[in-house]
């Protein structure tokens, strides 16, 4: 790796129960939060303002001369840190605009190859990306521009323009948030001390103080979120972790990911063999209360407890996933890891339980703590081409099928557990180089 250092987040926990008082006014902050961030959604999230967002300097001047922080009566670190919270995410949300947009435009059989190759130039060149969508003309850098006018001259770009602004309103959401559940703070606004943290409030001069489980110290920007009902936070800190090098980290190893066992290598062994204990009874719990609250909505008296046990589902499922992830690495020794990129779940299948199951699995969390632990550890993670790689025979590439959790291939008499198989197709492609490039 050419950088020796990666970032993660670690975090911190009351020792003793946040009083009633205090957690208040944190409450107050993450309300207050809130609502800029709403405010700049709503002002900030549209079309219009797509030239706005970078850097983001326009933004924070329009935002001071908008006076909500006088009208909430709102300190400046907290203010500001909500702006520009909230203007990553409406960053974030233009670039799955343009993700799906680019999607579409992949899939439209009318489009010749020129005109998708028009189209996503537009989607790649951010001022020519708002200029169309704003119907103002493209006006690019001298090189730039020569490209766009070389490109544009072989198709018709009032056609295609029309056809860009027609996808992205229909694909395009201006975010809106009801929840209060935290705030980010900058250093000026705490400081470590007494084995504990002080935090500053919306009162000049006056911090709450939080004793914490630790007496670890750090000095970068925080999130605080909240749990009002436990009268208690969690902090979360990102810090920069050193990249660790093992020698003895050696071998290539391909990986099947499931919902009963979590992960499977193609050796045939399993790592999470307790996965579906978590992960089955957590779907349940979730379909089920959301067939109750559709019932009965209007007699629901609110969703505070439901959130609880959802978090503390999760909660435990994510620590089943880290201990087993981090077993892993230290028994495979891994050099480079091959895995499938799944697809995402789609309508449909044998029956609305399952469709359910599939889609509360928690492979995104699976995938994004590899991903973590692999920069981590200094470990390769390769994508392959998914196509047909549990349906095919790791021996003779013939079709074969799947019986009670074993693969079955007619053609050569070979079997073994489906997600084995899946996992040695993984390793043979990544090893063949039939790899998804990023």
């Amino acid at each position: 790796m050419q950088n020796d250092k990666v970032c993660k987040t670690v975090r911190q926990y009351n020792k003793e129960p946040v009083s009633r008082e205090d957690m208040e006014k944190l409450k107050e902050i993450a309300d207050d939060c809130r609502k800029v961030k709403n405010y700049v959604y709503d002002r900030f999230g549209g079309i219009s303002s797509i030239s706005k967002l970078y850097p983001g300097y326009t933004v924070q001047n329009e935002m001071t001369k908008s006076g909500l922080r006088g009208e909430l009566q709102m300190p400046s670190v907290y203010f500001y840190l909500a702006v520009f919270d909230a203007l990553g995410d409406i960053k974030g949300q233009w670039v799955r605009t343009k993700t799906k947009v680019l999607q579409l435009i992949g899939a439209n059989d009318n489009l010749t190859p020129k005109e998708k190759h028009y189209l996503r130039f537009l989607l790649k060149t951010g001022n020519a990306f708002a200029a169309v969508l704003n119907e103002d003309p493209v006006s690019l850098p001298e090189e730039i521009q020569r490209k766009y006018e070389e490109v544009a001259s072989e198709v018709e770009p009032v056609k295609l323009h029309r056809y860009l602004c027609r996808q992205v309103r229909k694909y395009h959401i201006k975010q809106h948030t009801d929840l209060a559940e935290g705030f980010s703070i900058s250093e000026k606004a705490y400081r470590y001390e007494d084995h504990g943290i002080y935090i500053s409030t919306k009162q000049k001069r006056k911090r709450i103080f939080v004793p914490l489980t630790d007496n670890n110290q750090y000095s970068s920007q925080l999130y605080i979120k909240l749990y009002p009902i436990k009268n208690s936070i969690e902090i979360m800190v990102p810090v920069s972790v050193t990249v660790h090098f093992h020698e003895d980290f050696k071998n290539q190893v391909g990986i099947a990911l499931g919902m009963s066992k979590m992960l499977t290598t193609h050796e045939g062994y399993c790592y999470g063999e307790q996965f579906g204990n978590y992960q089955l009874p957590y779907a349940e719990w979730i379909r089920s209360q959301a067939i109750c609250y559709s019932r009965n909505k209007k007699e629901n008296p609110g969703r505070k407890k439901y959130q609880a046990k959802k978090r503390r589902l999760e909660e435990q499922l994510h620590t089943y996933i880290n201990q087993e992830l981090n077993r892993f690495f230290q028994t495979e020794k891994p050099q480079t890891i091959y895995l499938v990129k799944l697809p995402a779940p789609k309508a449909g299948g044998r029956s609305k339980r399952i469709n359910n199951q599939v889609a509360l699995w928690q492979r995104g969390y699976i995938r994004e703590r590899l991903m973590q632990k692999c920069r981590e550890q200094s470990v390769e993670l390769v994508d392959v081409m998914g196509k047909d790689i549990s349906r095919t025979c790791n021996c003779c590439g013939a079709e074969g099928k799947r019986e009670n959790h074993t693969f079955i291939c007619e053609s050569c008499g070979y079997t073994a557990e489906e997600k084995t198989n899946t996992a040695r197709n993984t390793l043979k492609r990544g090893m063949e180089g039939r790899i998804i490039h990023h």
